[in-house]
């Protein structure tokens, strides 16, 4: 089975992940900074915006494909999947300007009601699932 969605969004985070690497590494390369941040504040930003992006992209990669799975509305994952790419890019952009600022806010916050819906949304499908097996 082909879910469409799931893959056109994971190919997008993996396009984004590969940005934020890239981003990182030439980081390292101007700094000459092989691990860690070498008490660069950019180097932290960069490599936290990164590390930050694969805390949040397996969780909401995993249950937009198990809901397009089950079911769940093609449109409504096209929708939430493409907000949750462009929350990313603006959180990762965000992340090196001056803090606060509305693209590290916005892009944290997007991420969080997005995951907490998907995972609501999985939720839900699990209890009508149990209710119909009753």
């Amino acid at each position: 089975m082909i879910l469409p969605v799931s893959l056109t969004i994971a190919a997008a985070c993996g396009a984004l992940n590969l940005w934020l690497a890239l981003r990182t590494s030439a980081g390292r390369i101007r700094g000459k900074v092989m691990i860690g941040d070498g008490g660069d504040p950019v180097m932290l930003a960069r490599t936290r915006a990164h590390a930050n992006f694969t805390e949040y992209a397996p969780f909401v990669l995993i249950l937009i494909a198990l809901i397009e799975l089950a079911g769940g509305s093609p449109d409504a994952l096209w929708l939430l999947g493409a907000t949750f790419v462009l929350a990313r890019i603006a959180h990762g952009v965000g992340m090196l300007r001056p803090a606060p600022n509305v693209l590290r806010a916005g892009g944290a916050l997007l991420t969080w009601l997005l995951l907490a819906g998907l995972a609501g949304w999985a939720l839900a499908i699990t209890g009508w699932a149990f209710l119909a097996m009753q």
